[in-house]
């Protein structure tokens, strides 16, 4: 059976699958808008979701469990904590939004804008 077996694995094995999306979620959090490709986009969108529910927690745990995702980072801990997590206080979810820009000149890649509501 193929239960839970969506995830997209952009043309990379696991581990640098997982540092792509944790890089895009850290770029994401430091700029709060980042240009890439719609795949990747697509796949780092549930990751950053997943940041800000755990911010809008705000116990020790969810911080300790951001810090680890984000490699002990603790600048951006602390602008997720303190800036991005109360800023969607009220909201249930849907905390980025993907912005079609068009197919990249070069390879024809379909460009998007991945950025905060």
């Amino acid at each position: 059976m193929r239960h839970a077996k969506k995830r997209n694995k952009l043309g990379r094995d696991s581990a640098h699958r997982k540092s792509l999306l944790m890089n895009l979620s850290r770029e994401l959090i430091q700029h709060e808008r980042i240009k890439t490709s719609q795949a990747k986009a697509k796949a780092a969108k549930p990751e950053v979701e997943k940041l800000v529910t755990l911010a809008k927690r705000g116990d020790l745990h969810a911080r300790r469990q951001a810090l680890a995702t984000l490699r002990q980072d603790k600048f951006l801990v602390h602008k997720l904590f303190e800036e991005i997590g109360p800023r969607y206080a009220d909201r249930e979810g849907g905390y980025t939004r993907i912005v079609k820009l068009g197919p990249r000149r070069s390879d024809s890649t379909e460009m998007v804008f991945l950025e905060f509501v």
